[in-house]
């Protein structure tokens, strides 16, 4: 999700969390970190889904620019076989954020525990919301009308929210950029995430826009509360309205390059 815009803002943030550290501050929320494996839930299943958008090189970006480049390196005419090489940003198409992406003394892609890949999927379905303001936000109170209906928020789940947003991919609508460039699409409010953390006991969030935090954010919120605490994010999620809003179970096939912030992954549901 990060781009050079955001640098200035993410240097302000870093600065912050080195006076923490000082204080012991940041001590204490590593310590409140780890959360417990669970078995994902149904143990069995009779349908399975991609969660992944196609990435062509013109996939709608944060930044509005180009994220990924193909470089043939060799071809089966002239070789005997096909070989590229990529050239890409870590946060392009259907990816993971990690939790070092925003914080400092937690795990890269590859360090996430793979019990924690293998999760609950939950959908909380905000669509009437998102189709009359493209600046709504999934909060705590749509939260827990989805648990008055479908139960708790298991531990170890991942809760995904459902904008609609998915259809507009890959065309420009994704970003949906007004005259001055500010995108206006729903996310994550800062206060749903701190309730999965302290009501709840989730892993990962998801949406099926472009960030975690809705398009207008100035100051990544979302991801500055969520990630540091070593639970992940996923972003660009496909075909999320094709499932039903609890009973799935998420496999997460995230990038394991040493040391990512995360990365194209390939999201599968089964059901």
């Amino acid at each position: 999700m990060c781009v050079p815009g955001c640098h200035a803002v993410m240097a302000q943030r870093l600065n912050r969390r080195r006076l923490l550290v000082g204080s012991g501050g940041l001590a204490a929320a590593a310590a409140l970190a780890p959360v417990a494996p669970v078995r994902a839930q149904p143990a069995s299943f009779s349908r399975i889904l991609d969660l992944t958008h196609p990435l062509p090189p013109d996939f709608p970006t944060y930044d509005g620019g180009s994220n990924l480049e193909l470089e043939t390196l060799v071809t089966l005419k002239n070789d005997g076989y096909n070989m590229s090489r990529w050239h890409l940003v870590e946060h392009t198409g259907t990816h993971m954020d990690a939790p070092i992406h925003f914080g400092e003394g937690v795990h890269s892609a590859d360090q996430i525990p793979i019990e924690r890949l293998v999760v609950p999927l939950l959908v909380v379905d905000i669509r009437s919301k998102a189709e009359s303001d493209p600046d709504a936000q999934l909060t705590p109170d749509d939260l827990e009308a989805f648990e008055s209906e479908h139960g708790e928020v298991p531990d170890g789940a991942c809760v995904a929210m459902l904008s609609g947003w998915g259809a507009r991919a890959p065309g420009a609508d994704f970003r949906n950029a007004d005259a001055d460039g500010v995108m206006h699409f729903p996310g994550f409010h800062v206060e749903a995430a701190e309730y999965l953390m302290s009501e709840r006991n989730a892993v990962g969030i998801a949406v099926d826009t472009l960030s975690l935090d809705y398009g207008r954010s100035e100051d990544f919120a979302t991801h500055d509360a969520w990630l540091p605490t070593n639970r992940w994010g996923l972003e660009a999620v496909a075909n999320l309205d094709q499932l039903p809003a609890s009973g799935a179970t998420l496999v997460v096939g995230g990038p394991t390059i040493v040391g990512a912030t995360g990365g194209p992954s390939r999201l599968i549901a089964l059901v």
